[in-house]
């Protein structure tokens, strides 16, 4: 019996611990969700097929070698191998050939080795595009984490402040009953406290939605035991506005992934180019071939003195084997246009990727104006925020006192904390549209996200 409570107690312990749930910090969110997104695995299988490409690219400069052998049964007229006499009658001879045969590509318009290059610069743009992937994935993380911050901030305040008209719903409804407050009071009071609980389950919901949504970004589907750390972060101190959104440009396109991929394009399209031309050019193979082979026919003596023989397989082998080496030049004169319109085809596509390029820089300088333009409205909308937070405490403050003492009605006491509750919600909504903001535009500066 003692050795049964002793497991159950170790049972409950275990399940204990492991049901205690997992709290994430930004950077362990991050961190998983780019180890673990799907779409991360299927371009990483994507760049897996890239570097196979580039040795099937190396491989076509080599040279190859093939082996072969036949076998064969022939009833009737024979020729016979070892005198090249007919020979009369049904007879049923075996002959069987083999041998090895190597071709190389000696001179193909250097398309071979352009078309290695080619899968190094694929392999590059592969790379450039897996980078981009993941710097999207880690903005849109970051973003869902700060506002599942800013619900749960929210809904802290939205909990307070139902506790403190709690309080009040008390001690009016004591004034009510002694004949001191009219009813008309705890009315007010008891429809502030019904919103106040209202705005408490909206904010729960929001909580559990924005936690669901930052889940689904990691894929976790165990939403329920999923959290993140309770952590609550003021706005980070930062020096990235002492950089016009020129330099801050100028940096990003030094490293931005999705500019590099955007270039690796081009390269390929130029690349693609040259390949093209290429055909253009005269083809130049070198062969070499070994064969021998064997028969059982038997004839008549090659000296004319009569009887027959078979030299053995092994003397055959050496007697009737040979080599054969060479060249074959082939030159284009026409194809019905192929080439040429391969090549208008391949300009055609330089051009698209080097306009796409172009368009790819305007966008990313658009992008980083419009982050540089937020950072400075969402801090100037953050600090009006709090000064607009502030004198509304001060205004509930007086409004309370006067309230206590009977100078102020339940409906202009309720407007006064419905003003602090707005000011409570837009100060926290402002705060976390600032954090967003400000790391974005680090990010474009080559900062990683993160909010210590």
């Amino acid at each position: 019996m003692r050795h049964k409570l002793t497991l159950l107690l170790i049972i409950g312990t275990f399940f204990a611990m492991n049901g205690q749930m997992k709290k994430w910090t930004l950077e362990e969110c991050v961190t998983y969700a780019v180890d673990n997104n799907l779409s991360i695995e299927q371009f990483e299988l994507d760049l897996e097929n890239v570097k196979i490409d580039e040795s099937d690219a190396l491989g076509n400069l080599l040279p190859n070698l093939n082996a072969n052998a036949s076998a064969s049964k022939n009833v009737g007229f024979t020729i016979v191998s070892t005198s090249n006499a007919p020979v009369a009658g049904n007879q049923s001879t075996f002959n069987s050939n083999g041998g090895f045969n190597s071709n190389v590509t000696l001179f193909n318009g250097l398309r071979n080795i352009k078309q290695m290059q080619r899968a190094k610069l694929n392999a590059i743009s592969s790379q450039y595009r897996l980078d981009d992937l993941k710097d999207d994935i880690r903005l849109n993380v970051a973003n869902a984490y700060l506002q599942v911050l800013s619900n749960k901030e929210a809904l802290k305040v939205s909990r307070a402040q139902y506790e403190v008209t709690e309080q009040d719903l008390n001690r009016i409804n004591e004034l009510v009953e002694s004949g001191v407050s009219p009813r008309g009071d705890l009315l007010e009071i008891e429809a502030t406290a019904a919103n106040q609980q209202q705005q408490v389950v909206n904010g729960e919901s929001l909580v559990l939605i924005s936690r669901v949504n930052l889940a689904q970004l990691l894929q976790i589907t165990d939403y329920e035991n999923f959290d993140i750390a309770d952590e609550s972060f003021d706005v980070p101190p930062s020096d990235i506005l002492d950089n016009s959104a020129k330099v801050i440009f100028d940096k990003a396109l030094t490293f931005r992934n999705d500019i590099k991929f955007s270039q690796s394009n081009v390269d390929l399209a130029s690349k693609d180019l040259e390949i093209a031309k290429g055909a253009y050019l005269p083809t130049l193979t070198g062969f070499f071939n070994y064969g021998t082979r064997y028969s059982d026919a038997t004839g008549p003596l090659p000296d004319g003195a009569g009887g027959t023989f078979t030299p053995g397989f092994i003397d055959q082998l050496w007697i009737f084997d040979g080599i054969s080496y060479g060249a074959q030049l082939n030159v284009p004169i026409f194809n019905g246009w192929n080439t040429r319109n391969n090549v208008r085809r391949s300009k055609i596509s330089l051009k698209r990727a080097e306009l796409q390029f172009e368009q790819d820089k305007l966008a990313l300088e658009s992008t980083v104006q419009q982050a540089y333009v937020d950072v400075n409205t969402f801090e100037k909308a953050y600090e009006a925020a709090l000064k607009t937070l502030e004198a509304r405490r001060l205004a509930y403050d007086y409004a309370k006192e006067r309230f206590d003492v009977g100078l102020m009605n339940s409906f202009d006491f309720s407007q006064a904390q419905a003003r602090v509750d707005n000011a409570e919600a837009s100060a926290i909504r402002t705060k976390y549209d600032y954090i967003f903001r400000l790391k974005i535009l680090e990010f474009y500066f080559g900062i990683p996200i993160s909010l210590n």
